[in-house]
């Protein structure tokens, strides 16, 4: 109920009937509101009510009319209608069609304080079954979006997301492609009181830049060739939920401007169009790209990042948490088990043995596919290594220099070795490496995939 005293709406066009029952109403604990017409009980039904009592036949407005109406907009309280005989079948036909109870003209006070005290526990009931169904449906999305670790930087990335969640505020997160990021984006957001509301997703890398501005704030039917109606744009969709910017270091400085426009006016423009929208959109961005370096490079605005930066999330990269492969690997086992509805398959020693050994340039995403395809491979219940991709199985070793190093050796060489001798100094753990560097762990990373990708 709203309060100790359960709220009630009376509504009838006699206005002595309405004070008659409002007294004894109000004498028997209830909280009363009362209308007199049609109209002016839907403009009511705009309060917190726990029961709403309507007469029926009304001009203009009916009481069934009102019916619809609290079913619609309150679909937990019950409404009970008044009839006299004359209406007792449209009385009957509204109760199959949602009302509580009817109560037939004249009445006895007794008889109307029953129903009116049972439709009100049924409707407290009713809504707290209906809290209890949302809580137990919002705790079994986050079990399922919960992203799956137990290594230290994983586990902290994690107590950050938990953290910054309820707020409001914009998350940036780091990390090499593969690593999970929309995976810890959609947490982040079950987490948040936009749970209920649309989690939308982009990938900025994905699309040319006049569709990506489309994409993301719409435009105007005629704005260019091919716009052949309005369309809105995510930043609309997204309204009063979560909008996930992938690869958000790829926008072309423009689409940074409009971007930027969002996210200091919570408006946007749709292509084409001259007056602006106004959204409620929570963002969360995430990179795989050196933003300090783009930002040095003139490719991306510094006010930005500063406003997509307000809380950095940086994630490690699969390499670097192996004590999480096998726990990845029983997880994706038993989701593939789910869809096919058969019995999870398991790796033996040696399939999982080569897993924990090998680098996982793909992080997250290549030991997904790595098992998927095993477990189409093999026909028994036991994942052998054979089965197991080659590159996993036999991987070509990569080494961050050449052997040979020419007699003035450029400064970026110099800098290769530099860093894999610190790496071998500190056991290969890149965070103690990147410490005895100076530099960020997240630059380490990035560096690192550039001289294997340049390699």
């Amino acid at each position: 109920m709203t309060n100790d005293k359960p709220r009630i709406l009376i509504v009838d066009d006699e206005e002595s009937l309405v004070e008659t029952l409002s007294v004894l109403l109000g004498h028997e604990g209830f909280d009363v509101l009362s209308a007199v017409s049609g109209a002016e009980a839907i403009e009511k039904l705009e309060n917190d009510l726990d029961v709403v009592l309507t007469d029926i036949r009304m001009p203009k407005v009916s009481g069934i009319d009102v019916l619809a109406q609290a079913r619609a907009k309150k679909p937990d309280v019950p409404v009970v209608l008044m009839t006299a005989q004359a209406s007792l079948q449209s009385a009957i036909q509204a109760v199959n069609q949602g009302a509580f109870y009817y109560v037939q003209k004249p009445f006895t006070n007794d008889e109307l304080l029953a129903i009116l005290r049972k439709a009100a526990d049924f409707g407290r009931v009713r809504a707290e079954n209906r809290t209890l169904k949302r809580e137990i449906r919002k705790r079994d999305r986050r079990a399922q979006v919960r992203p799956i670790g137990k290594c230290r930087s994983f586990v902290e990335a994690l107590e950050v997301a938990q953290t910054v969640a309820p707020t409001e505020s914009t998350v940036l997160i780091q990390g090499e492609s593969g690593t999970g990021k929309e995976v810890l984006a959609r947490y982040i957001h079950e987490l948040s009181d936009r749970s209920e509301n649309s989690f939308l997703s982009i990938n900025c890398g994905a699309l040319p830049e006049s569709l990506l501005e489309s994409e993301l704030f719409g435009h105007v039917k005629g704005s260019f060739t091919g716009a052949v109606k309005d369309k809105e744009g995510l930043f609309v969709a997204a309204n009063g939920g979560t909008l996930f910017l992938d690869e958000v270091g790829e926008m072309v400085p423009a689409t940074q401007v409009r971007l930027l426009h969002v996210l200091q006016q919570h408006e946007v423009i749709p292509v084409g169009a001259t007056e602006p929208v106004q959204v409620n959109v929570r963002i969360v961005a995430a990179t795989n790209a050196d933003l300090d370096e783009k930002i040095r490079q003139g490719s991306f605005r510094s006010d930005l990042f500063y406003r997509l930066n307000v809380i950095a999330i940086h994630l490690p990269p699969l390499r670097e948490r192996r004590d999480d492969i096998p726990l990845l690997a029983e997880n994706f086992l038993e989701r593939f088990a789910g869809v096919r509805g058969a019995k999870p398959k398991r790796l033996d020693d040696s399939a999982l043995q080569v897993l924990l050994e090998y680098e996982w340039p793909g992080n997250v995403r290549e030991l997904e596919n790595a098992l998927e395809r095993a477990v189409a491979m093999t026909t028994g219940d036991v994942i052998a290594r054979e089965v197991l991709p080659k590159r996993v199985t036999e991987p070509e070793p990569v080494p961050l220099v050449s052997e040979a190093m020419p007699a003035n050796p450029p400064l970026e060489v110099i800098e290769r070795a530099y860093i894999e001798w610190v790496l071998r100094s500190e056991g290969g753990n890149k965070t103690r490496a990147a410490e005895v560097l100076g530099i960020d762990p997240s630059t380490l990373y990035r560096k690192l995939a550039r001289f294997e990708s340049e390699a």
